[in-house]
């Protein structure tokens, strides 16, 4: 890419202003001009026993040519650990040439010091496992099985979705987020097919203060099963590029079958770029609320939960 190139600094930009919002503080930008960046990632445990900062450099030919320049600073991490975070990060550049990769790298950082934690502690008890862990187990499982749809009830299902889809889905409507007289608010509802899209922005047209917002940015994905493929889009309504970057934080936490509206109240004082953080960060909390996403410590527990069955079951075979 050439140098200012403004499609490519559009991306880095989107991805920028996404990372800001997916991590908050955790996020620093070490020197904008640059484009140099910092996050601080820990094992999420409430006493965390690991923490790794994790610097990159992007540069112009990112993301479409060139991988982000990066350090891995922890003062434990070296020798052959270091080689294979390094080796994984790289792998995940191979693997997804010309995308984003800053969320894929944090995450599989993050899933490194959770992995190293739990290798350094002892191995729990079968017994030690809460009441509230055996429900919360069976649960998930209830979930995976229901997701997979034996060849016979197809047919069946897809009735349902039909059903499904004429019936305007349950709408949910965010904190609202006040700074300088504007203020933003999102709205969110699962869809499953573009009638359902439209159904929605309509029913929330109704809404008179919705309907005279000077902005009603939106996107949506839906995961089209038998194609293997999204269908997705965005609109900025007026607020350029809004749009865009919104449907780029929802590729970025890889959440299907959502639309997301964030509507803005323009209240007279311009707030230049920090209107972009604001309908992210609206956005961000409006899919964590309703389960879209979960927060790292969340991943954590996961991870540490599914362990513990697996080391049940095993106890069990012998």
């Amino acid at each position: 890419m050439a140098e200012g190139d403004p499609a490519a600094d559009q991306r880095q930009n989107e991805e920028i202003e996404a990372m800001a919002a997916i991590y908050g503080d955790e996020w620093c930008v070490v020197d904008e001009c640059a484009k140099i960046f910092c996050i601080r990632i820990n094992d999420t445990t409430k006493n965390p026993k690991w923490t790794l900062c994790l610097q990159v450099l992007l540069p112009n030919e990112y993301p479409s040519t060139a991988p982000p320049i990066y350090q891995l600073n922890a003062p434990w991490l070296r020798g052959q650990e270091r080689m294979d975070l390094s080796n994984s990060l790289e792998e995940i550049y191979i693997q997804n040439i010309g995308e984003s990769i800053l969320y894929l790298w944090v995450e599989k950082v993050r899933d490194f010091l959770i992995q190293k934690a739990q290798d350094t502690e002892p191995a729990p008890e079968v017994k030690s496992k809460t009441e509230e862990e055996e429900v919360e187990s069976e649960e998930e499982l209830t979930e995976v099985c229901d997701s997979e749809t034996p060849g016979q009830a197809a047919e069946p299902e897809m009735s349902e979705n039909k059903a499904e889809a004429e019936e305007l889905p349950p709408i949910d409507h965010g904190v609202p987020i006040t700074d300088r007289r504007s203020t933003f608010q999102a709205h969110l509802a699962p869809v499953v097919c573009l009638q359902q899209v439209k159904m929605v922005l309509s029913k929330l047209y109704e809404n008179k203060k919705i309907a005279n917002a000077t902005h009603n940015i939106y996107a949506y994905r839906i995961y089209c099963e038998d194609k293997q493929t999204f269908l997705q889009d965005c609109e900025d309504d007026g607020e350029t590029a809004a749009g865009g970057r919104l449907l780029h934080l929802m590729e970025i936490l890889n959440v299907r079958n959502v639309l997301v509206i964030v509507s803005r109240w323009y209240g007279g004082i311009l707030i230049g770029p920090d209107r972009f953080k604001h309908i992210n960060n609206c956005a961000r909390n409006i899919l964590l609320e309703k389960n879209y996403i979960s927060l790292p410590e969340e991943s954590s527990k996961a991870t540490g939960k599914n362990k513990k069955v697996k080391k049940d079951k095993k106890r069990s075979e012998h």
